[in-house]
């Protein structure tokens, strides 16, 4: 398993990785900028964490694939 594996622009779930990393970062400023109602708060921290959790998942994918190429 190499951590280099996680590079590769030709596999469409590199690129989802990417948007979901930018999605973390835009629910991060918005959950610590803005001053939201509870109800709203808990919605973006549960679809944060989901995000959070659907990331590592496609991350360890790409990592413990051994037979991709790119």
């Amino acid at each position: 398993m190499k951590i280099s594996r996680l590079y590769r622009p030709r596999s469409p779930q590199f690129w989802l990785l990417i948007v979901l990393n930018l999605l973390s970062s835009v629910l991060s400023f918005i959950l610590r900028t803005y001053d939201l109602p509870v109800w709203l708060m808990l919605g973006l921290a549960g679809f944060a964490i989901a995000n959070l959790l659907l990331g590592m998942w496609i991350a360890w994918r790409l990592i413990s694939d051994e037979t991709a190429s790119g």
